[in-house]
C-alpha cells in the first residue's frame, strides 16, 4: 500500500518552513529571486527548488482580500503519466514500498518536454548543466531511515500528515468533513489518483492553475510515439550493447 501526504491548505500559513527544509536537506544551491507583486518567491519552481509555497491572492466582489497558500510539489501519481511516456528504461521508476515516483541520472537521456508535458500537474523540471529531470522524490533515503519526509517533519502549523493511505485517506475525509461545516465549497483534490492529496476551501483556480489535473490529461501525438516506441528504443539499444 503505497504512502500518502494530507496537504490541508486551511492550517497552512506560508511560513515557507517545508520550502526551506527541502531545500537544506537536499543540499540545494540558492537560486536568485525576483519581485513580481506576491510574496511568492521564487517565482516558480526550478531545478534547485522543488518544493514551492505558492500565494495567490483574490479580491471579492464585496472588495475583501482573500489570500490562497498552496504549497506545491510532485503529486506522486499513483499511475504516474510521466513513466508513462518514459521512453528510457530506469530513468523514472516507482518505488514498490512507498509509491514514490523517482526520476534517476537516466532521466539526462529523456526528451524534457514530454516528460514535462505528460504531467497534468505540470511539476518537473531539468537542470540546464546535467539535463537531469528533477522533482521530489518523497524523501526517499528519509523513508528507509524510518524517517518522515522533510516538509512534514518541519511543518509547524501541522498542516502536513504523512502515513499509510488507508490511515490518511481516513483522516483526510474527517477533516474534510469537518471544513465543510463553515467552508461549504472544502474538497480534497483527486484524492483517488495521488498519493499527495490537498485539501481546499475554496474553488482550486483561486489557489494556482495546476492545483488539480488538467482533465482529462491527454499525451500529445510526441508522447504518445514516444510510449509507443519506447520497447523498440529499449531492444535496440540492448541490441548495441
Amino acid at each position: 500500500m503505497p504512502k500518502t501526504f494530507l496537504i490541508d491548505t486551511t492550517r497552512c500559513t506560508a511560513c515557507r518552513g517545508c520550502q526551506v527544509a527541502c531545500k537544506e536537506w537536499k543540499n540545494l544551491p540558492a537560486v536568485p529571486t525576483k519581485q513580481t507583486g506576491t510574496h511568492q518567491n521564487p517565482p516558480d519552481l526550478t531545478h534547485f527548488n522543488l518544493k514551492l509555497v505558492r500565494f495567490s491572492e483574490h479580491v471579492e466582489k464585496n472588495g475583501k482580500v482573500s489570500w490562497y497558500f498552496f504549497p506545491d510539489q510532485c503529486r506522486h501519481c499513483l499511475e504516474a503519466p510521466c513513466k508513462q511516456a518514459s521512453s528510457v528504461e530506469g530513468a523514472i521508476i516507482q518505488d514498490e514500498a512507498t509509491g514514490a515516483v523517482i526520476y534517476t541520472e537516466k532521466t539526462a537521456q529523456e526528451d524534457f518536454d514530454v516528460i514535462r508535458g505528460a504531467c497534468p500537474y505540470d511539476i518537473p523540471r531539468q537542470n540546464p548543466e546535467n539535463k537531469r529531470i528533477v522533482k521530489c522524490d518523497m524523501c526517499s533515503d528519509r523513508l528507509k531511515a524510518g524517517m518522515l519526509p522533510m516538509c512534514v517533519k518541519s511543518c509547524a502549523m501541522g498542516a502536513m500528515t504523512f502515513g499509510e493511505r488507508a490511515e490518511v485517506m481516513d483522516l483526510a475525509q474527517k477533516r474534510l468533513a469537518e471544513v465543510k461545516k463553515t467552508k461549504p465549497k472544502a474538497q480534497l483534490l483527486n484524492p483517488d489518483d495521488l498519493a499527495v492529496i490537498f485539501l481546499v476551501e475554496d474553488d482550486p483556480k483561486k489557489y494556482h492553475e495546476f492545483a488539480v489535473a488538467q482533465a482529462p490529461a491527454l499525451l500529445t501525438r510526441k508522447q504518445m510515439l514516444a510510449g509507443a516506441f519506447s520497447p523498440l528504443r529499449r531492444l535496440a539499444r540492448a541490441m548495441q550493447g
